[in-house]
């Protein structure tokens, strides 16, 4: 397995980077800024220029890697377009150049509540909307995938165990960056993450599980 990680100098996608090289998966991490990448970015991760925006760097970008995995997000910015750039039009390059590439899975990281219009995450620029328009993209491709919906993103790890529910369920709940991470990289490895949606959040009263028996529990 090769995994290509787009957004991988943000907060979750460096996070996802450092779970792979524990792993002893080989990345190729797309990034914008080289001096960024080094800086945040595990030094045994091959960096390679590119953006979403400019879907004409992104084959040799991907190179010969096998899987993909996506955390690009649109910063709160006065731009009304950016989510509509970064968390659709960006989405849907990488997803279209997969397709070309023979990507065996692409996971990606959405949110919780993307369904829900009236949500105040809408307030900026509909970027639910257009994360959940990104997702309906990816299901329809014919590519293997699993989309990553994780509640409020906490910078610091904590204990409380994993919890999966499917699509539409869960509407509150946090979760810290570091199990998103864990997540997507299991769901390259669990037959049973394939092609689902699965909302995530960790809470202290849950009951520990196993990935398996986590992803097994999505409809």
């Amino acid at each position: 397995m090769k995994a290509f990680v787009a957004g991988a100098t943000g907060e979750t996608g460096r996070r996802i980077v450092q779970e792979l090289v524990k792993r002893n998966i080989t990345v190729r991490a797309l990034v914008r800024n080289l001096e960024k990448g080094r800086e945040v970015l595990p030094a045994e991760v091959e960096l390679v220029v590119g953006d979403v925006l400019k879907p004409e760097t992104l084959g040799a970008a991907i190179g010969d890697s096998t899987v993909i995995l996506s955390a690009t997000g649109a910063a709160p910015s006065f731009d009304p377009t950016g989510p509509y750039k970064v968390d659709y039009e960006g989405t849907k390059n990488l997803i279209d150049i997969a397709k070309t590439k023979g990507i065996e899975h692409f996971v990606m990281v959405s949110s919780i509540a993307a369904s829900q219009l009236f949500h105040p995450l809408n307030l900026f620029w509909l970027i639910l909307v257009w994360k959940k328009k990104a997702e309906e993209y990816l299901q329809s491709s014919g590519l293997s995938y699993t989309i990553v919906r994780p509640g409020g993103l906490k910078n610091e790890d904590n204990p409380n165990p994993v919890v999966m529910s499917s699509a539409d369920t869960l509407f509150d709940g946090s979760i810290p960056r570091t199990k998103v991470a864990q997540v997507c990289v299991e769901a390259l490895q669990q037959p049973e993450a394939m092609n689902k949606i699965v909302e995530t959040i960790a809470k202290p009263e849950a009951e520990p599980k196993s990935w398996e028996e986590l992803f097994a529990s999505v409809a």
